[in-house]
């Protein structure tokens, strides 16, 4: 019996996401020796990693947490970091129609890395959209709890040069996505306007910001300008 279009969209989805292993490995378990740095019993390291599901705001919020802030100082700056997580919701609601429960999942599990292969390869395929988050975050947690467990041996990541994994899959997949001199010209200011307005704002405003502003300039282009460059 030939499998089901959506459980077809499931693996197509999840197997998308294994070439982004490679640095979600070290990045989950390196949060997880940063929260048993900060005195995060493995319980509460783990639970984190299960439902905030949300790796710049779990470091943000360990780093707090270590610093000794209120509980109003982590839900403000966790909300500012996941703010672009808003815009990210709209565009999946516009081209992907996810009904019922499968609508709550899929926004647990949509992160930075899931919205991009899910644009780049999965519009109009809810299954390949959840198939692409939960692939994420089976390896993140199962990072986070092999970090727990080895937290005083692990090094790292930038000491052995894994920071750069995530930029660089970043650009693999927005490269495709530049066919004609619109959407190289929304890039362009999606880039500088998020580094401009870094030095200035939360991670998470500038980031929605120089996304808004794009997309606006994008929008007021007259067609002559989406001919290939």
């Amino acid at each position: 019996m030939s499998a089901s279009p959506a459980s077809g969209d499931f693996g197509a989805g999840f197997r998308a996401m294994v070439p982004l292993w490679i640095g979600v490995v070290p990045f989950g378990a390196a949060y997880a020796v940063t929260a048993r740095a900060a005195g995060i019993d493995p319980v509460h390291t783990q639970l984190m990693s299960l439902l905030v599901f949300a790796g710049g705001a779990q470091f943000a919020a360990v780093g707090l947490i270590a610093a000794g802030a209120g509980p109003w100082t982590l839900i403000s700056t966790t909300f500012l970091l996941n703010l672009r997580h808003l815009l990210y919701g709209v565009v999946v609601a516009a081209t992907t129609r996810v009904r019922g429960a499968r609508r709550a999942l899929a926004a647990h599990l949509l992160t930075d890395e899931a919205f991009g292969v899910h644009v780049a390869h999965g519009r109009g395929r809810p299954a390949f959209l959840i198939g692409a988050g939960l692939s994420l975050f089976v390896v993140w947690n199962a990072s986070t709890l092999v970090g727990s467990l080895l937290a005083r041996s692990l090094p790292a990541p930038q000491a052995i040069g894994l920071d750069i994994v995530f930029p660089l899959a970043f650009l693999a997949l927005l490269v495709p996505l530049v066919r004609d001199r619109r959407s190289l010209t929304v890039a362009g200011i999606a880039g500088l306007g998020a580094w401009g307005l870094g030095a200035a704002l939360e991670p998470g405003a500038a980031l929605l910001l120089a996304t808004a502003l794009a997309a606006g300039v994008g929008a007021a282009l007259p067609a002559g300008v989406s001919e290939a460059p």
